[in-house]
């Protein structure tokens, strides 16, 4: 059972630091992301956030373990 809690701890807190990544992110850039990808095709940006999912991911990971 703590395990579990343990788990959802951690995805709770996984998940607000993405947010607040994407948060600075937007705020750090004058144009919006959303936009940009989905109705501009920017692959490049793209890319980029999914890099920095990517890192966020692997740096959560580690603090985990």
């Amino acid at each position: 059972m703590e395990q579990i809690v343990s788990t959802l701890i951690y995805t709770g807190l996984g998940l607000v630091v993405f947010i607040i990544a994407l948060v600075a992110m937007e705020v750090a850039t004058n144009f919006s992301i959303k936009h940009k990808i989905v109705e501009d095709g920017n692959i490049a940006l793209a890319i980029v956030l999914a890099s920095v999912i990517a890192s966020l991911g692997m740096i959560i990971s580690s603090a985990i373990q």
